[in-house]
């Protein structure tokens, strides 16, 4: 039998000695050895790969291991059987050292798909600087030609760590042993590839974390506090209705919490986090008080003194280090700095308080970006008794004695047994085993690439923010709440059904734009697999013009799962299309002023390719709007991380030659995408007058500088420009024939508050845009009838409007609405409205408003069941 302990010794036998002798020696431990073997280099025996492709000249060893053939599984009866549209004969087992101590997952990737040209499958041990990286490659057969094979998915078990292997790492080599496969007698090496898959399947990974990670929320929720959760309300002007209103207060700024930590769990993998502020030894070390196992709670239910660990550790982690620049870092004064929320607090808990902030501040950069910026702040028109502004304290980062902040020590580490969650959860778990978050977190490996369809790392990677969150929103959400608790994932779009979508919407959209490509061309484009199509230097540029230009609405966008999921194909559509990104760069330098020009030139050059690709089409091509502001926050979050991964790190560097994440409050908004504002009758935009027009313009600017600003004294005074013009604009509206009630909401919409979300949605005023190219997402299923703002919608003069219809029929229309002519919308829904008479006026509608349209009833493969893909042009 497979041992764990030896297992790990045998990873550490790699850094030095003969790779290929390694190699046998784990492969031998983990039930895999065959005579059939030849002492030669891979490239002396496979001749039928591109050497150029596959990297060669990188290459230090490449070994040969062995053949597993027929007789090298026991009880075999047959091997050379098709099964599940596969036959695999043998498999073989290789090794390759690279010269570089880093590779991406795409070059890793693509050396597996060069290798596995060969009739026969290849896994692939790879050994790049102080790690080792397992490559397996699903294949099928072709459909019209059976002595061919079609290369899927590469999966990977990513970065093991040589000295120190992740105990993830280990636990899933220990469950591909063949002796923990449990192959029944008769299986075929189809059947052994299949059981690997179901190994390495990150499907399993990511519910098994959610089943962790809710059970800690539903349990955590019952033991914090933040702050002003009863008065928040009355200091803005309104009054909870009922305890429930509490208790969403705590669940939103808890999921805050993990939000903000998620993200820094995910940059610790760039090295970007210090190990030591989570090693419980270092933290005890580091501070006094600190308490992780539990205490007497019946003596600290609304005490603070329990909280060392979130406070000192994690609020100056995220409000005074990733929210402020590296040479302004410091602890505030006494009596001094009190509402100046990007300085450290809690300097009394540190035994050495200078070598906590001579430790962050050796590693860790500036972020920027607003995730990090303290809820904290002033109400100018209210006046505490000394005449000063009231603080809403929203987040708690304070030094004040009165400070109810309760974010005990105990939830983030240590065991808790015996808890009943049986009315969290709906069931019957009176007795659940919580482990602390940080314990959890550190019990999976995390990647900080989102796979895609065709490659895949077996770690959590950043995709699963939307998969856990979305579940966790819905759980407080009172029209879902309980299916919530009762079902995994059923809030959040799969990968497949994303991808599927936005490549028939994309293909439209260019096919609107360069007539004359092919259906053939435009399929080969977007393919993870197939070559890129013969383009002209013309249609190039064309197309390069047709990606920058595009406008993207997600109109419901949840955590962010298909403004991600267009990032990742236009990225990759760029790559194909113009693999030195010369003409990207330049259509980005046209027209630019020289200081801009210069930060454009910055961020092609000094990070990975994609970074400037993913900058640029973030700025000038994808928006959101969702219903709830903390969904808008991680939907930020996913994109800062898909920046980060491909910035490249130099500690000789300013700010470790990390660039400060975008500002995105106005690409992703919280607002009633349904719910618009009252325009003067003859009036057709917000913009009619030149006077607004002009200042329309300056607010376009400020907004553009905005995005892009690194400074945060710089970023105060672009808010508090924005805040002016949107005051002046509110009040020459109102000159000009609009209700000073709407002039007034629109003058006080703050797309920075990260808090609020606003009860209309306009896209000239929130976007400056007229209209987009694409519609698409996955909009709320909810029956209007059960809505309490069901006579709200009623007024808005939809078409479709029935009390007896679905919510997502609405988005129907408004997503008709958001569209430029020849746009195109593509939604998932329900297939109730094909048939039922209650949708009588939305079949209509869209026979009507629609030049051609697409359903499409998913297969299994998709998992998704009774949904429905329209797509219209």
């Amino acid at each position: 039998m497979t041992d764990k302990n030896k297992l790990q010794t045998l990873i550490n036998q790699f850094s030095d000695g003969d790779l290929r002798a390694n190699a046998l020696a784990l492969f031998k431990e983990l039930g895999y050895q065959s005579p059939r073997t030849f002492n030669k280099p891979v490239n002396e025996i496979l001749r039928t790969f591109d050497h150029e492709k596959a990297l060669c000249s990188e290459w230090i060893n490449a070994p040969f291991l062995f053949q597993l053939a027929e007789d090298n599984l026991s009880n075999v009866q047959s091997l050379l059987t098709e099964v599940d549209g596969t036959i695999i004969e043998s498999y073989m087992f290789v090794a390759i050292e690279l010269e570089k101590s880093e590779y991406s997952r795409s070059d890793l990737v693509r050396i597996t798909r060069e290798l596995n040209k060969s009739p026969q499958p290849i896994l692939i041990l790879f050994k790049h600087g102080d790690t080792l990286t397992l490559s397996v490659i699903h294949r099928r057969l072709h459909k019209r030609d059976e002595s061919k094979d079609v290369l899927e998915k590469v999966t990977l078990l990513k970065d093991i760590r040589i000295s120190d292997p992740h105990r993830a790492h280990v636990d899933i080599l220990f469950d591909l042993a063949f002796d923990n496969l449990n192959l029944k007698a008769g299986a075929s090496f189809v059947d052994l590839h299949n059981a690997w898959q179901a190994v390495l399947d990150t499907k399993t990974l990511n519910k098994q974390f959610y089943k962790e990670l809710s059970q800690w929320y539903f349990w955590a929720i019952k033991e914090v506090y933040f702050p002003d959760a009863e008065n928040i309300e009355a200091v803005k002007g309104g009054v909870f209705e009922d305890e429930n209103k509490v208790r969403e207060h705590n669940a939103k700024s808890l999921i805050r919490l993990l939000t903000r930590l998620l993200f820094v769990w995910f940059i610790k993998e760039k090295n970007l986090i210090p190990e030591q502020l989570f090693n419980e030894d270092s933290i005890k070390a580091q501070l006094n008080g600190f308490k992780p196992q539990i205490s007497d709670k019946s003596n600290a239910i609304f005490q603070a003194n329990d909280s060392h660990f979130y406070r000192a550790i994690l609020q100056n982690l995220f409000f005074a280090t990733l929210n402020q620049t590296c040479e302004k870092r410091q602890f505030r004064g006494d009596g001094r700095h009190q509402n100046v929320t990007n300085l450290m607090r809690y300097k009394s808990y540190f035994s050495e308080p200078d070598a906590f902030l001579k430790l962050v501040s050796d590693v860790v950069p500036f972020m920027n970006g607003g995730l990090f910026d303290c809820l904290d702040k002033p109400i100018p028109e209210l006046k505490g008794k000394q005449g000063g502004d009231v603080i809403a304290y929203e987040d708690g980062f304070s030094d004040r004695p009165d400070n109810k902040l309760r974010v005990p020590d105990y939830i983030f580490f240590g065991s808790h047994k015996n808890v009943d969650l049986s009315e969290e959860l709906g069931n019957k778990q009176k007795s659940v085993e919580i482990k602390g978050l940080v314990d959890i977190l550190k019990s999976y490996k995390f990647t900080i690439t989102e796979n895609t369809p065709i490659e895949e790392d077996i770690a959590l990677d950043p995709e699963l923010l939307g998969q856990v969150f979305e579940n966790l929103l819905a759980s407080y959400n009172p029209e879902t709440k309980t299916t919530a608790r009762k079902q995994t994932g059923s809030f959040y779009t799969p990968r497949e059904i994303v991808d599927y979508m936005v490549d028939e919407s994309l293909k439209a959209y260019f096919k609107s734009k360069l007539e004359h490509l092919t259906t053939e061309q435009l399929d080969n484009l977007l393919s993870y697999t197939k070559p890129t199509p013969e383009f002209s230097e013309e249609d190039k540029t064309a197309l390069i013009e047709a990606i920058d230009t595009c406008k993207i609405l997600d109109p419901a966008c949840g955590s962010g799962a298909f403004p991600m999921g267009v990032l990742h194909k236009l990225v990759f559509i760029l790559g194909k299309i113009d693999p030195d990104n010369e003409l990207w760069k330049q259509r980005q330098i046209k027209e630019k002023d020289s200081a801009l020009q210069k930060r454009i030139i910055e961020a092609f050059t000094d990070n990975e390719v994609d970074y400037a690709r993913k900058l640029y089409l973030i700025e000038n091509c994808i928006y959101g709007v969702d219903i709830q502001a903390i969904a808008i926050q991680i939907s930020k979050l996913r994109f800062f991380i898909s920046l980060i991964v491909d910035q490249k790190v130099d500690r000789n560097k300013t700010n470790f030659g990390v660039l400060p994440l975008p500002n995105l409050e106005t690409k992703f908004v919280a607002a009633n995408t349904l719910i618009g504002i009252e325009k003067p009758k003859k009036q057709t935009s917000l913009f009619d007058s030149k006077e607004i027009e002009a200042l329309e313009e300056k607010l376009k600017k400020v907004r553009h500088s905005l995005f892009s600003v690194r400074s945060p004294s710089r970023k105060r005074e672009l808010r508090d420009e924005d805040k002016l013009l949107r005051e002046q604009i509110g009040e020459l509206l109102e000159q000009h024939g609009w209700g000073n009630e709407t002039a007034q909401q629109l003058a006080h919409w703050n797309p920075y508050d990260q808090n609020a979300n606003a009860d209309f949605f306009n896209l000239e005023w929130m976007f400056g845009e007229t209209g987009f190219d694409i519609v698409i997402g996955n909009p709320p299923y909810i029956q209007i009838q059960k809505l309490k703002n069901s006579a709200i919608l009623a007024k808005q003069d939809f078409q479709v409007f029935d009390k007896g219809s679905d919510l997502y029929i609405l988005f129907f229309e408004k997503g008709w609405l958001l569209l430029k002519n020849n746009g195109v919308l593509s939604f998932i829904t329900p297939n109730t409205w094909l048939q039922s008479i209650s949708f009588t006026k939305i079949r209509k509608f869209l026979s009507n408003q629609f030049l051609w349209s697409n359903i499409l009833i998913p297969d299994k493969n998709l998992r998704c069941s009774r949904r429905y893909i329209s797509s219209c042009f």
